[in-house]
């Protein structure tokens, strides 16, 4: 094994650093035939959603599987509500990921704090697309919901969306670039060209000496999105535009809250892990995302994973014990329907998965980690379609009762999942030749 000798009047810790900035700006690189390869088919997955939802601009909602409640036998929310509430949960637990490194010291996972930062971005950017796609026509947000929305605040779920991605947007966007100006100055002369726009923008009113100021700001904007996803975003006002409409016995309860929490850790730590992998294999950093990243990925999104089946359990075990009518045939229809299911062994073998990896140590590994980390991402969307559906099924209004709703998702409701993910892929292709995807300076950990 050879050795790198520090050159007169460097230091062997100065070497180490110059090598550790290297490798995390090697994406920053030529792209390679891979990444063009992969560009074609993000390229071409977003092609096809977006034929799929012209053809609905076209002809109108009607090329859904969505239809008018009551004795019209429909719905009106189905797979686009359910994979805005999926978005969201994963845009929430990112960014908890990534101030809960910074507030908690969690300096093993330092590597993965931008990733998951980014990956913020890119779901609340598919949740506020999944907003528009479901209005029907674009020109709605600004001709419906902007001019009334200051006066439905308070009665209005889209009105709560709106205001809660955008609010979301701002911050993680601002958490972003406070962290990013420190390492887009120290690296300015080895920046591609192409987006120096960008980092003008980026560096606008930067001054020498500003890093610790912003570190501080960046310490008090973490504890501020520590608090507010928790307590009041996705453990708080998205669940209670749910559970506070007691026409809806499905949505209706205070489990809401902590079960919404749970899927939103759960699938954004399934996600974030995905995405380390992918960034370790592709630009080989081994080095700089260890082992003990995908352990303790592995243990928590296996936490929360077992979080969320608990309160599954409670929500079965008491809505089939003597419920209320209303509420023991949403439970039964709900664990009636084979999906239901699919999505809970999904989890349990994540949890599984854990405890074998806790118990057989020497059998860690890294790939199959990463396999399993798709899993509770898959589950939870499952899931939160079969919980949008079936509490618009089974409603208590005196109007529809008896008359159970039907709904199936046509080929345009699902193709927006294959846009939605060729969208994260294709940022995370742009964003990868842009900027640092680690920051350039973490404490070390031994």
């Amino acid at each position: 094994m050879t050795t790198t000798a520090a050159a007169p009047g460097r230091t062997e810790n100065d070497v180490h650093t110059a090598g550790r900035i290297a490798t995390i700006l090697r994406p920053l690189g030529r792209p390679s035939w891979r990444w063009y390869v992969t560009l074609a088919f993000a390229l071409a997955g977003l092609a096809w959603f977006l034929h799929a939802w012209s053809f609905q601009l076209q002809h109108g909602l009607v090329v859904t599987g969505l239809g008018d409640w009551g004795y019209a036998g429909g719905i009106p929310w189905g797979f686009y509500v359910g994979s805005f509430i999926w978005w969201v949960g994963i845009a929430h637990g990112g960014i908890i990921i990534s101030a809960a490194v910074r507030l908690f010291r969690m300096d093993a996972f330092a590597p993965i704090a931008r990733i998951a930062e980014l990956l913020t971005l890119a779901a609340l950017i598919n949740a506020g697309l999944y907003i528009v796609i479901h209005l029907g026509r674009p020109g709605r947000v600004v001709t419906s919901i902007l001019p009334n929305l200051p006066h439905t605040l308070q009665t209005s779920p889209l009105a709560w969306d709106v205001v809660v991605i955008t609010l979301y947007f701002v911050l993680t966007a601002t958490y972003l670039t406070l962290t990013l100006r420190h390492d887009l100055r120290l690296v300015a002369d080895r920046l591609p060209r192409p987006f120096k726009p960008l980092y003008r923008l980026l560096l606008v009113g930067h001054r020498d000496g500003e890093h610790a100021k912003a570190e501080r700001m960046a310490w008090w904007l973490a504890l501020g999105l520590i608090i507010l996803a928790p307590f009041f975003l996705h453990g708080g006002v998205i669940p209670w535009l749910f559970a506070l409409l007691p026409g809806h016995p499905g949505w209706f309860g205070a489990v809401q809250g902590p079960a919404f929490l749970a899927a939103a850790l759960g699938s954004a730590l399934g996600a974030a892990t995905l995405l380390a992998y992918v960034m370790r294999r592709t630009y080989r950093w081994e080095t700089l995302i260890d082992d003990r990243v995908f352990r303790g990925l592995s243990r928590w999104t296996g936490l929360f994973s077992l979080l969320f089946l608990w309160l599954q359990l409670q929500k079965v075990v008491t809505g089939l014990s003597m419920p209320p009518d209303a509420i023991g045939g949403v439970v039964a229809a709900t664990v009636r329907h084979p999906l239901y299911w699919v999505a809970m062994a999904m989890l349990a073998v994540t949890v599984a998965h854990v405890g074998f990896q806790m118990l057989a140590p020497h059998r860690f590994s890294v790939r199959r980690t990463a396999a399993v980390a798709v899993l509770p991402l898959v589950a939870i969307l499952l899931e939160k379609y079969l919980f949008v559906i079936e509490g618009l099924m089974y409603p208590t209004f005196r109007l529809y009762e008896g008359v159970p709703g039907t709904y199936t998702p046509s080929w345009v409701e699902l193709s927006s999942l294959l846009g939605a993910l060729s969208i994260v892929v294709l940022f995370f292709l742009l964003a990868a030749k842009a900027v640092p995807m680690i920051e350039l300076e973490q404490e070390e950990t031994s």
